[in-house]
């Protein structure tokens, strides 16, 4: 049944990295070496698949109503999506990244239903669009046994992350811990008021 990928049993016993490079939520390179989309694609397949990365055996639900089992074959597939979520993670800030992964079942579900020329999935695609405009830099994975692992990931021009900030000593005053207070009492007003209520209900 597996034709691009080894059992990670029979994979390479060492690992191999790749370096992988976005512009705007795009891949454009690995390892420094630019291709095109389809060239990217077909190298992360054959590495991926050499490593044992990228199987999936699992019972889907048909649009038609029936369940059907599916074993897939997905290397390149499983690395640009580990990889990408990888650079987002440090160059989305958070409320985009949750919308965005809160839309992506249904634009997935859209496509995987044949509607690719709908006004809704063209809808969704110029918001996913627009949330890549930032999403530019490098990340570096490791295959290993049906494994990718993100070993790092950075934006010289895009990155959200700002060790001075994220610390729970010195962080320059971008932080007071003052405010914690008040930001707790406030987040926990509703549950306050449902148990005052719980308790005239007695």
């Amino acid at each position: 049944m597996w034709r691009w990928t080894v059992s990670p049993e029979a994979a390479p016993e060492t690992g191999e990295y790749l370096d992988l490079e976005f512009e705007k939520g795009d891949l454009v390179a690995i390892n420094g070496e630019r291709m095109k989309a389809h060239e990217l694609l077909a190298k992360l397949n054959a590495v991926g698949g050499k490593h044992g990365v990228g199987r999936l055996d699992l019972v889907e639900n048909r649009y038609v109503g029936m369940k059907a089992r599916g074993c897939y074959e997905t290397p390149g597939g499983t690395i640009l999506l580990k990889a990408h979520r990888a650079i987002e993670s440090v160059t989305l800030d958070r409320e985009t990244a949750h919308l965005k992964d809160d839309l992506m079942p249904r634009y997935a579900s859209i496509i995987y239903n044949g509607y690719w020329w709908s006004p809704e999935r063209l809808a969704l695609q110029a918001l996913i669009d627009q949330t890549q405009q930032t999403v530019n830099g490098c990340v570096r994975v490791k295959l290993y046994k049906g494994n990718v692992i993100v070993v790092s990931r950075d934006s010289a021009t895009d990155s959200l992350f700002d060790p001075t900030i994220a610390t729970f000593e010195d962080d320059e005053g971008a932080y007071n811990q003052k405010d914690a207070h008040g930001f707790i009492r406030l987040n926990a007003l509703r549950l306050r008021i449902a148990e005052n209520a719980r308790i005239k209900r007695r």
